[in-house]
C-alpha cells in the first residue's frame, strides 16, 4: 500500500485556522483548480456530496455553483475554517460538521460524491482517509481528491522555497517538496486502486496565478497559514527582510510590476464498485 504519509518537521507544525489569511496564500489558486476538477468529474445533478477538509469552503462553493448538488456537507478539523466557510455559505443545501477525515462521521453509502482537495498529504494515514471516503459512498459513486504537484508545478511556493534554502539549508526539511514526496499522479493512483475503487484515473490541472505586483505575492506569506508563511514567522525581521529581497531578485516581475506564475495540481478520481 502506498505510504502517502506527511513527514512534519520537528518542533514546527503547520498552522491552519484563519480563513481571511489562508485565501489569499492558497485559496484563490484551489478556487481555479476546483473549476476544472468539478466538471471533469461529471457528477451527475441531485448528488449528495461530501467535501473532506473543506477548508475556507473553496470546493464546496464550486460544488454549489457547477454541479446542481442536493447537498454539500464539509467537513474539517478545524472550527476557525469551518467557521469562515459557514459565515459565506448563503445556500441552504450547505452544511457543516466538524470532525476527522480518518474517522468520518457518516453512515455508510450516505453520499453520491465524496472529494477531498489539497488535504490528503497533511492526513497522518491518508490511506485510512481514502478508505472513509469509500465507506461512505453509494456503489458506483465517486471518490476524488486533488493535491498541488509541490516538487515543480506549484510556482508561488516553488519561489518561496528555492529562495528560503539558498539563504539557510535547513530550510530545506520544511520544503512541501521534501515533506510530500508522494503528491505525484502515481502515488495518488495507487492510493485509490489500493482502497478497492474502480475505474482510477489522473488527470493534471494547471492554473494562472497572476500577481498585481510583489506586495501582492509576499503579503500571504506573512499570514501564518501553511508550511511556508510558519516558517517565514520564525524569522527575525533581518532574515525575513532578506529573504523578501531574494525573492523579489528571483521572481519574474513584468514592466507593470505584475507577477505571472502557474500553479499545477495532480488529481485523481474512482468510483466505488457497483
Amino acid at each position: 500500500m502506498t505510504n502517502f504519509a506527511a513527514t512534519e518537521p520537528p518542533g514546527l507544525s503547520d498552522v491552519w485556522a484563519i480563513g481571511d489569511a489562508y485565501e489569499p496564500f492558497v485559496g484563490r489558486w484551489s478556487r481555479l483548480v476546483a473549476d476544472e476538477f468539478i466538471d471533469w468529474l461529471g457528477v451527475p445533478a441531485g448528488a449528495r456530496w461530501l467535501d473532506v477538509g473543506c477548508g475556507t469552503g473553496a470546493l464546496m462553493q464550486t460544488v454549489l455553483s457547477r454541479a446542481a448538488p442536493a447537498s454539500v456537507t464539509g467537513l474539517d478539523p478545524s472550527e476557525g475554517f469551518l467557521g469562515y466557510a459557514q459565515d459565506r455559505a448563503k445556500d441552504p443545501r450547505a452544511a457543516f460538521r466538524l470532525g476527522d477525515a480518518q474517522a468520518l462521521p457518516f453512515a455508510d453509502g450516505a453520499f453520491e460524491a465524496v472529494a477531498a482537495a489539497l488535504v490528503l498529504n497533511f492526513i497522518p494515514a491518508p490511506a485510512l482517509a481514502v478508505a472513509e471516503m469509500k465507506r461512505v459512498l453509494r456503489p458506483g459513486g465517486t471518490a476524488a481528491a486533488y493535491v498541488w504537484d509541490y516538487a515543480d508545478g506549484m510556482q508561488p511556493i516553488r519561489h518561496f522555497w528555492d529562495a528560503a534554502t539558498a539563504l539557510d539549508p535547513a530550510a530545506e526539511q520544511l520544503d512541501e517538496a521534501r515533506r510530500f514526496p508522494n503528491c505525484n499522479p502515481a502515488s495518488l493512483l495507487s492510493l485509490f486502486r489500493d482502497c478497492g475503487l474502480d475505474q482510477v484515473e489522473d488527470r493534471i490541472i494547471e492554473v494562472p496565478c497572476v500577481f498585481r505586483d510583489f506586495d501582492d505575492y509576499w503579503r500571504p506569506f506573512l499570514g501564518g497559514q501553511g508550511p511556508a508563511p510558519t516558517y517565514c514567522g520564525t524569522l527575525s525581521d533581518e532574515r525575513r527582510a532578506t529573504l523578501r529581497d531574494r525573492l523579489h531578485a528571483r521572481l519574474p516581475i513584468e514592466r507593470d510590476g505584475s507577477i505571472r506564475l502557474t500553479a499545477r495540481a495532480f488529481a485523481v478520481r474512482g468510483i466505488y464498485p457497483t
